[in-house]
């Protein structure tokens, strides 16, 4: 997933401009090498600057105040698609930030076929529950306990194998404890029938 950095940079000093000010990012990456990477590409287009007359004062990584908290997240993006340049809002529920802007990303590939390069983030923000907006988060605001289906409960192969084996130990072997490749009746029936046919 991504991490969130802190990236501080400024132009190198010299003898016309001893002390330049310095520039503040918060990029998401996957790691420290990307996320001064990203610093680069987003500084050069809003000052006249870039690595080669440049420097980073410090890169460091940021940590969640409440990990164990399950927050609203609101993600202000732009993402370059094939037709142009869009601005966009989303809304997830994650425990960090990094965890909402990862989902963020993945989101976008899937529904919009957006490349990671293509988006922008351009601002995150927790929100409280009454401000959510998008019904796939407000579903959660609930004072009841929430509860989902179980769907599709069916014993696994294995399962069934375990079924049948300690069956036959208790039936048919006296007790003793089957081969460790044992598999069901069925199972060894379809592998002699494919082992006829073959002949």
């Amino acid at each position: 997933g991504l991490r969130e950095y802190k990236v501080i940079g400024r132009l190198l000093p010299s003898a016309k401009n001893p002390a330049p000010p310095l520039y503040r990012m918060r990029i998401f990456a996957p790691n420290h090498i990307v996320a001064k990477s990203r610093f680069w590409y987003f500084v050069s287009q809003l000052r006249k600057m870039k690595k080669a007359s440049g420097e980073i004062v410090y890169c460091g990584l940021v940590n969640e105040k409440t990990p164990l908290k399950v927050k609203n997240f609101g993600i202000w993006l732009r993402y370059d698609s094939r037709s142009g340049t869009h601005n966009m809002y989303r809304e997830y529920r994650d425990l960090t930030t990094s965890g909402a802007v990862t989902q963020c990303y993945r989101d976008m590939g899937a529904r919009h076929r957006a490349r990671a390069h293509s988006i922008q983030i351009m601002k995150v923000q927790v929100i409280a529950a009454n401000k959510c907006r998008r019904p796939a988060i407000k579903q959660f605001h609930v004072s009841l306990p929430l509860s989902a289906p179980l769907i599709r409960r069916r014993d696994s192969l294995w399962a069934a194998a375990t079924i049948v084996s300690s069956s036959l130990k208790t039936r048919h072997t006296n007790g003793q404890i089957p081969l460790p490749g044992f598999e069901p009746p069925s199972l060894n029936l379809a592998v002699m029938k494919l082992a006829t046919d073959d002949h």
